[in-house]
């Protein structure tokens, strides 16, 4: 399917989930995420902040545990036309964006690009690592000027179970998907 109709299907899709549905599935999401990558004291995640009205993936649980670990955490923030992180702390104040998406208050770019982690958010991921999100490309952009050794993560409610048959040379694949009854690595062209 064109990126198009799996963006309207998926966002769809997520809009029918329930309030319970959502916490659920997103606490499955952060087990299955420490489960596998055993983040450590001291390393570097990047994180996004959930868009409540288009029901993301409730983050806060992934947030929670990093500060109590002693993980360092980073998230977006539009300044201008692009996509900077952020650092934030267990008292840093945010506040709505234009677009009504919570942001930290700050606009000081932490000049980070060796993160271990960014998890990504994504309206749908396929079996090949590929993404859609809201179609901005800030996250793309983002990408390119990350570290190789950065895992990039998505996580999303849904399997990876139709291809994209539009994407781009630009588009910036994942490293993993993180659903919340598995995590699949794209390494190596395939599933690892």
């Amino acid at each position: 399917m064109k990126k198009s109709e799996l963006r309207k299907k998926y966002l769809e899709k997520r809009m029918s989930l329930s309030d319970e549905e959502i916490f659920q599935q997103s606490e499955e999401i952060f087990r299955n995420f420490i489960g596998y990558f055993k983040p450590l004291p001291e390393q570097k995640v990047h994180i996004f902040i959930p868009i409540h009205k288009f029901r993301e993936i409730n983050t806060r649980f992934f947030i929670d545990y990093f500060f109590s670990r002693n993980i360092k955490v980073f998230v977006p923030k539009v300044v201008d036309t692009k996509l900077i992180s952020v650092e934030i702390f267990k008292d840093t104040i945010f506040e709505y964006n234009q677009w009504n998406i919570s942001e930290p208050v700050s606009n000081e770019d932490s000049g980070i690009s060796d993160f271990d982690y960014i998890i990504t958010p994504l309206l749908y991921g396929d079996g090949c690592g590929n993404r859609i999100g809201y179609g901005k490309g800030f996250y793309d952009r983002f990408f390119e000027n990350i570290s190789a050794k950065s895992k990039k993560i998505g996580v999303n409610y849904f399997n990876p179970d139709e291809i994209i048959d539009d994407v781009r040379e630009e588009d910036v694949p994942l490293d993993y998907l993180v659903t919340p009854t598995e995590v699949l690595s794209f390494f190596n062209n395939g599933l690892e």
